[in-house]
This record gives structure tokens, C-alpha cells and sequence, in this order.
């Protein structure tokens, strides 16, 4: 079982690629629809949705609890999408999402601006001054969305297994090549890591949930990471009862872990609404 996560410039054939390679060896591709309609069926409201998908939310959309919300909501849909194995993610910092994964095969397709353009106008029926827009509008959104909720700068190759150029590989051609890697990257002892470090995480994102959902506790960036048996719970609140709170909930939705705190405690920090 491995997940591939692909990241993409506009009109750089990331769904194209995608798709040949889900026929190639047989793999789900998920493509934005799907990740979209997943958010929506968790909870997260179908209106609100292009305020935040893949673009920096505005001055107004990011300091409301409904931007904290999309992000939980698109980490349990990523994640769990990924649990399913043998699947294809694309797009909504997927890369990010996934990156402690061993089984993880993270690619990001790139394409000069000339092609892009020509690709565009094909498609679209567009003049050069529209597709040039569409380009110019797309990668500010997709940068400002991997900066606002990831903090990650698409265009530091490191975060990637590898960047393929569309401009000199076709699909097929780039579709071979990530095959080639799956075949000779992924091992049984990765999988078998991948779907021990998934389940974690999914435990871990399912707990914030709770807490954030159903408990309704106010504790704001609420993150619990899992380091082998201890989970710590990050984030900020404003009083030590809420963090009190927070552990004594989660030790009873873990209790094969040992609860810790890294919350940090501002007096008269008050959460967004």
C-alpha cells in the first residue's frame, strides 16, 4: 500500500497525470471533487467551502472559528482518503498532511509559464491576457493556502519526493516514471509502517475532533501528536481548567496512552468566533 500526494501548478497536468497513473497500476486517484465532497459530508458546510479550499482565506475568513474548522474537517477527509491505500491524493496540502508517512511518494508537477498559457487557451477557448489571470490567480492562491494553514512554501522543492517538469514529460511519459518509483520505493516494511503511523494519526486527528466538536472545548491551533505511547496535546488556551479539561477527556478517549500538555496558557487570550 502506498499514497501518492501530488502537488500542482495550474494547466502543469496534474489531474491528467494522475488519472494515467491510477489506470497504470491500478490505484484510486481522489481527485478535488472527492476530497471536496468528503469535507462536506464530515460536517464542514458546502457554502463555506470557497472561502477556504485551496486559497489563503481573507482578513475576515481567518481569524473565524470556520477556518480552524475547514482544517480539521480536510485533515480527517485527507487522512482518511489515505487509510484506504493505494490511492492517488491531489491538491489541499495533501504532501503535508502525509509527510510522516514511510509510504508516502509526494510529487509536484511544474510547467513554465509559455506552456501554460498555450495549454489554457486551448482548453478554455481563452485569450492570452485570460490564461495569463488564471496563472497569476491560481499560484498566489495555492501559495497563499500552503502558507496560511501549513506554513510551507510550495516552491522549496525539498518538501517533495521529486518535481517533475510537464513541460518536457508528458502523462505517459511522467506517468512511467512514477510507477517506476512505487514499484522500486515502496517495500512491505514501509507499508507496514505507513499503516501503523496512519492509524495514529487518525486517532490523534479523531481526538481533536471530539474535542473541538463535540466537547466544544475553546482551545485554539488544538493539535495532539503521537510519539509512541504518549500523545501530547498542543495548542492555546486561556485558562488551566480548559487544558484540565482537554487531558482528563482525552485520557478517556486513549487510555492505552499516557496524556501529556503542551498547551500553552494565555490568561487573556480569548478564542475567535
Amino acid at each position: 500500500m502506498a499514497v501518492i500526494a501530488i502537488s500542482r501548478q495550474v494547466a502543469a497536468l496534474g489531474d491528467e497525470v494522475a488519472s494515467e497513473v491510477a489506470q497504470k497500476i491500478g490505484y484510486k486517484f481522489i481527485n478535488r471533487q472527492e476530497i471536496e465532497r468528503r469535507i462536506v459530508e464530515l460536517g464542514f458546510p458546502a457554502e463555506k467551502l470557497k472561502k477556504y479550499d485551496e486559497k489563503k482565506p481573507g482578513f475576515f475568513a481567518s481569524l473565524v472559528k470556520d477556518r480552524d474548522e475547514y482544517l480539521h474537517y480536510l485533515q480527517t477527509a485527507v487522512l482518511e482518503a489515505a487509510k484506504e491505500g493505494d490511492c492517488i491524493l491531489i491538491g489541499r496540502g495533501a504532501f503535508v498532511i502525509l509527510e510522516s508517512l514511510p509510504n508516502l511518494i509526494s510529487m509536484r508537477f511544474v510547467c513554465n509559464d509559455d506552456l501554460r498559457v498555450r495549454r489554457l487557451m486551448q482548453e478554455f477557448n481563452w485569450n492570452e491576457k485570460q490564461a495569463l489571470q488564471r496563472i497569476n490567480e491560481s499560484d498566489t492562491n495555492r501559495h497563499g493556502f500552503h502558507k496560511s494553514f501549513f506554513n510551507v512554501d510550495l516552491d522549496e522543492a525539498s518538501h517533495f519526493m521529486m518535481v517533475l517538469n510537464t513541460g518536457i514529460f508528458d502523462e505517459k511519459s511522467a506517468a512511467d516514471a512514477i510507477s517506476t518509483i512505487v514499484k522500486d520505493y515502496i517495500t512491505p516494511e514501509k507499508e507496514e509502517e505507513g499503516k501503523k503511523r496512519l492509524t495514529g494519526l487518525l486517532q490523534c486527528q479523531h481526538l481533536v475532533n471530539k474535542l473541538v466538536f463535540e466537547y466544544k472545548l475553546n482551545i485554539e491551533f488544538l493539535r495532539a501528536v503521537m510519539n509512541g505511547d504518549t500523545v501530547t496535546l498542543q495548542g492555546v488556551a486561556d485558562s488551566t481548567v480548559l487544558v484540565e479539561r482537554a487531558m482528563k477527556i482525552a485520557a478517556a478517549e486513549l487510555p492505552e496512552f499516557k496524556i501529556t500538555s503542551a498547551i500553552s496558557v494565555v490568561q487573556d487570550f480569548k478564542a475567535h468566533i
